[in-house]
């Protein structure tokens, strides 16, 4: 028989991170990544609880990140958003200023894009669903789970509009679709 006055086993921290994410609704890929950051950052302050820690081992983290690992601005940051939210949501412990972080330096780069053939010479590379899914992202500028998660009920041909539902940020949202694309497209099956 339990003896009623024990106390329930303590939840781990990255289920707690888990099960906060969760209740909040976000993405599998940011609980993966948050749960990621959380985990190095605990390695890397030699296995220590995030409770004992603060804005000089975020500091610390952070610009380990950017000056040995040479990681990009953006990875980073994200290091940083599942930091604070691990502090902020799950452990309720506020975080002072982190003015000493040493930021990763964002290349200054034109961006790469393709001409029109080069486009052409893409799409018609694929064939079937690669094909139309090929479509989705350059013609309605869908991302690549997007178009993945669609379902026939979310192509009006009425009106040539894709409804996307969960779309980044769990938004619902519309796109319009070229008349010409949804003729090719009905013509290649």
């Amino acid at each position: 028989m339990r003896d009623s006055t024990t106390t329930p086993p303590k939840v781990k921290l990255l289920d707690q991170v888990r099960n906060v994410i969760r209740t909040k609704h976000y993405s599998i890929l940011t609980e993966e990544a948050y749960v990621q950051w959380v985990k190095r950052f605990v390695l890397f302050h030699n296995k220590r609880h995030p409770v004992e820690m603060g804005e000089a081992e975020i500091n610390a983290f952070l610009t380990h990140l950017a000056v040995r690992r040479n990681v990009a601005s953006s990875t980073q940051n994200q290091a940083l958003c599942a930091l604070l939210f691990l502090y902020k949501e799950v452990l309720q412990k506020k975080i002072g200023s982190l003015d000493d972080l040493i930021w990763a330096k964002r290349p200054k780069r034109l961006p790469v894009v393709f001409t029109r053939d080069e486009v052409k010479a893409v799409l018609n590379s694929f064939a079937g669903v690669k094909w139309i899914i090929g479509q989705l992202l350059y013609g309605a500028g869908l991302r690549y789970l997007e178009a993945l998660r669609l379902h026939v009920q979310d192509l009006d041909f009425n009106y040539n509009q894709i409804t996307v539902r969960d779309a980044k940020g769990s938004k619902c949202l519309t796109c319009a679709f070229s008349q010409t694309e949804t003729a090719k497209s009905s013509s290649k099956f």
